[in-house]
């Protein structure tokens, strides 16, 4: 999986359709979710389209698999998860992902019903991390 600061490289030289083509290139880019994985359990809730997201690893270095039923809420899911993979967990649990995703702006690229849900994906994952780190 590519860095954040290098997605966000080639994104800063696109615009429009461009940037919504680099997204799905994300999400093809994510490796794949066992469908078995695909439960209400891992389900992200809040967002227009489905999306799951399960932690593998351990608190050293944290793992996330994670899918969607929509091609471009995909990649938002690949840009959240590229903040955070393979870290471990304790810093996952406190990286401001947010703040990460910022200079991406996806609340001007993309239409309020594909990042509502963004929130709830980064606070899934973080839930997550503070579990496995112990926090929880």
């Amino acid at each position: 999986m590519r860095s954040l600061p290098d997605i966000l490289e080639e994104y800063e030289f696109l615009d429009g359709d461009e940037r919504y083509r680099l997204l799905i290139e994300l999400g093809r880019e994510l490796d794949p979710m066992p469908p078995a994985l695909r439960t209400d359990a891992t389900l992200v809730r809040g967002c227009s389209a489905s999306v799951w997201v399960y932690p593998t690893g351990d608190a050293g270095k944290l793992h996330f698999l994670a899918d969607s039923n929509a091609a471009i809420t995909k990649g938002i899911v690949a840009l959240v998860i590229a903040a955070i993979q393979d870290r471990p967990a304790a810093e996952v649990a406190d990286t401001d992902i947010l703040d990460r995703l910022a200079p991406f702006d996806l609340k001007n690229q993309l239409s309020s019903n594909r990042t509502q849900g963004v929130p709830n994906m980064i606070a899934l994952v973080r839930e997550h991390a503070t579990r496995i780190a112990g926090g929880a």
